[in-house]
């Protein structure tokens, strides 16, 4: 029984790490290292220090032992002469303010106390404490220093390193002092929930684009954040040298590290990335950190599963999810296993994702067939309005820019109209009847946005094939956003790509009412031919429908 026992103990504390070219003598000691129970109230008895002491000088390495709270050794880690590497270790304990329930106690063959790599592991890993025993020439232990994370306080100091102590004063309640600081973050955590129930992200912008732009582009995403239910709590710019820039690591383990310090003291469980991020590079830094990461590609795409209704639209957003996750699909990637449901991970992600590659093809292949199926009906509609003479003006724009609400004011109608990016994702027809006793078709279509993720403008082609069909296009505009140049081109730029430029448009500019004086006489210096309006109060309403005659009246 004792025999089966043992075998049981020695199956789940593995001895990991440098191994090779150890003797089998020295692997037998590793492994009765793993069946030691340490105590609660301190680091270690005097006996596991002068044993971990001797073998570790013995073999020249450094020795890692993961102890959990009741003293038992998880895993024997063996390193190098100046370093040991923590392998992959099980998801962290879940909840609110939760460590991982394991402290890190590793030898230093050398004077040297904790590193900041040591430090680093003591962040990334969420361990309960690190801790370390520096061993002399001769094998024996001689003094020894931990450390052990903080919770959210004024300085937004991350962790609190203890002076070196000598060896034998070990004395240290660690279990005790995880479970105080656990309830401190559970505070935290708790005081965070109150303030509001969304998750909590950590934004972060990477490139070598002036300051000013990568703040434009961190508000942008502020408000993506926003319309994905996300409560922001911190927003990051790092500027790299050019050397730096893209490749497999976005970002250094330091400066990972800066972002999991206001992480933890924001009480973020998500960092948000502007821009796409690569499948290495979503690898890697999911490699680094317990969070879940997403890019601005995912919250795009999750903005849509949330406000996709009709058949034509869920279908559209599952497939954009799947054409973006299928190359991501890549060995073991612990970045798309926390896609899995939640912010990021709707729509297929809470079907597992299809991890499998070719029934992610598959399924493609299916939704295409279907969409094709309703470019059809689209299509037929559009033939029979077409004969009845009735022309059809879009509403193409910024996404926020108000167009939702213009086509409720021109036509009566209730279309739902929300501050939110991309409140509107099916198209909506509505019918507009002139003074003259005339109608046009009046579609409101998806709102743009600027580097409009490729599998979405792929995906949404039947929806956007309104724009392909209408006489004239209505191009609203925010005139009140300070980014009203960088919008307008790059409603533009997609417009160019679709090759609609030769359909003639309007520009209105809406929002005219949030102006002063000053501001709306630039504007109309700027852009002579526009036609500002209010949505909201009807301003400027009867000019546009004249226009709208106008423009339609010259090409019957």
């Amino acid at each position: 029984m004792e025999s089966a026992a043992l075998s049981r103990r020695f199956a789940i504390a593995k001895v990991e790490g440098n191994t090779q070219g150890l003797k089998p003598s020295q692997l037998k000691a590793l492994t009765r290292l793993s069946t030691r129970r340490f105590p609660l109230d301190a680091a270690y008895t005097p006996e596991q220090a002068r044993e971990l002491a001797a073998l570790s000088r013995s073999i020249g390495r450094q020795i890692g032992l993961l102890i959990d709270r009741r003293g038992r050794v998880e895993m024997v880690i063996v390193g190098d002469t100046a370093s040991i590497f923590i392998p992959g270790l099980a998801r962290a304990r879940s909840g609110p303010g939760r460590l991982r329930g394991l402290r890190l106690l590793h030898t230093h063959l050398t004077p040297d106390l904790l590193s900041q790599e040591d430090l680093m592991d003591l962040l990334f890993l969420r361990l309960d404490a690190a801790a370390v025993l520096t061993v002399s020439p001769y094998g024996e232990p001689v003094q020894w220093q931990h450390a052990h994370l903080l919770p959210p306080n004024p300085q937004n100091t991350p962790y609190l390193v203890s002076d070196a102590a000598p060896w034998d004063r070990a004395d240290v309640d660690f279990a005790g002092a995880a479970v105080a600081l656990e309830e401190e973050l559970a505070r935290a955590s708790e005081a965070s929930r109150e303030a509001g129930d969304a998750p909590r992200a950590l934004l972060v912008a990477v490139g070598r684009e002036a300051r000013p732009v990568l703040e434009r582009n961190l508000a942008e995403l502020k408000e993506l954040a926003r319309t994905a239910g996300l409560t922001v709590v911190d927003a990051v710019i790092h500027r790299p040298g050019t050397a730096q820039t893209g490749g497999r690591f976005l970002l250094g383990k330091g400066k990972m590290a800066d972002l999991e310090v206001r992480a933890l003291q924001g009480q973020a469980s998500v960092l948000v990335f502007d821009g796409e991020l690569s499948p290495a590079q979503l690898h890697n830094l999911a490699d680094l950190t317990e969070r879940k990461v997403l890019d601005r590609t995912q919250l795009i795409l999750d903005i849509f599963a949330q406000h996709a209704t009709t058949r034509a639209g869920k279908l559209q957003v599952e497939m954009a999810q799947l054409k973006y996750t299928q190359p991501r699909l890549v060995g073991k990637n612990r970045a798309m296993d926390r896609l899995m449901g939640g912010i990021g991970g709707r729509g297929p992600g809470e079907t597992k994702l299809e991890t499998d590659r070719r029934r992610v093809r598959d399924r493609i292949a299916r939704i295409k067939k279907d969409l094709e199926d309703l470019r059809r009906q689209r299509a037929f509609t559009r033939t029979r309005r077409s004969r009845q003479g009735i022309p059809l003006a879009a509403l193409v724009g910024y996404t926020n820019a108000g167009k939702s609400t213009l086509l409720n004011t021109l036509t009566k109608s209730e279309v739902v109209a929300e501050n939110k990016l991309f409140a509107t994702l099916d198209p909506t027809t509505r019918r507009l009847r002139f003074p003259q006793e005339r109608e046009i078709i009046l579609a409101d279509t998806v709102g743009f946005i600027r580097n409009l993720p490729r599998e979405l403008t792929d995906a949404f082609r039947a929806t956007l094939e309104e724009l392909e069909a209408a006489d004239i296009l209505l191009h609203v505009a925010d005139a009140s956003h300070p980014d009203l140049d960088q919008q307008l081109a790059a409603v533009e730029g997609i417009l160019a790509d679709m090759e609609l430029d030769a359909v003639p448009r309007l520009l209105i500019l809406n929002k005219w009412d949030r102006l002063d004086a000053e501001q709306r006489a630039l504007l109309l210096e700027t852009w002579p031919e526009a036609l500002p309006v209010a949505a909201l109060t009807g301003e400027g309403m009867e000019r546009v429908l004249r226009e709208l005659e106008r423009v339609l009246g010259g090409r019957r």
